[in-house]
């Protein structure tokens, strides 16, 4: 956990899905509603100085396009940056360090100088693309976990989703679930089993006897799981 990069993002944005196309003057045109509240963007970077305090750097990044989406990303910008001062929190966020990137100059930095980060927190659009961009650091969207967490769940899945273009050949790389179920233990409070998780994954890579053609091996997805399971 001390050693890598978290992302979290809100479920708003173009996410939304409210999207129109009528006809004009000049032919088809098509509109999206994008949506930022106060009350998400609130939620999520209470969520990002959380993550925050429990790494040794407890350093947030804010991600937004507010030079140009001034009221939408002005509005998660503002609201993000405002959390320390919340009286709820109250001043427990006092050794978070804030910093700020526009979206597309964090993305070149990401891939530049990916160590100048530690939790970043963004809307929904930037955060699916820098997420599954930062995977191309660790070799393969395979190996990256998520979870969506609520106020009394919380679910864990794979970066990347499903990938349908390989089904039923049964080389999926199965570490980004593992690691996915690490991190849902994690925030349930179990971390010493997420910890062995994280322990017995990190040791089949390094091996990298038995691995999926992702990451350049020639094992099966259930020989990964075994091999991940002999180690527990």
């Amino acid at each position: 956990m001390s050693t890598s990069l978290l992302f979290v993002k809100t479920q708003e944005c173009l996410y939304v899905k409210q999207e129109s196309i009528q006809t004009g003057e000049h032919g088809k045109e098509a509109r999206a509603t994008r949506l930022i509240t106060e009350r998400a963007s609130r939620r999520i970077g209470v969520m990002a100085f959380d993550l925050a305090l429990q790494r040794p750097r407890k350093q947030v990044t804010i991600i937004h396009k507010s030079n140009v989406l001034s009221v939408t990303d002005g509005l998660f910008r503002e609201t993000v940056r405002a959390v320390p001062g919340l009286p709820e929190v109250q001043g427990r966020f006092n050794d978070v360090t804030i910093q700020e990137q526009l979206v597309d100059s964090a993305v070149y930095r990401l891939f530049r100088e990916p160590q100048i980060y530690d939790v970043m927190v963004a809307p929904n659009l930037y955060g699916d693309i820098i997420s599954d961009a930062a995977a191309a650091l660790v070799g393969s969207l395979g190996l990256v976990p998520s979870i969506n967490a609520g106020d009394s769940f919380v679910m864990g899945e794979p970066v990347h989703g499903s990938a349908p273009d390989i089904a039923g050949q049964c080389i999926a790389n199965p570490l980004a679930s593992i690691r996915s179920a690490a991190l849902m233990l994690r925030r349930l409070g179990y971390s010493q089993g997420a910890d062995r998780l994280d322990k017995a994954v990190d040791e089949v890579i390094r091996e990298g006897r038995v691995l999926t053609p992702d990451l350049g091996g020639k094992s099966k997805t259930q020989e990964v799981l075994d091999e991940v399971l002999r180690r527990l």
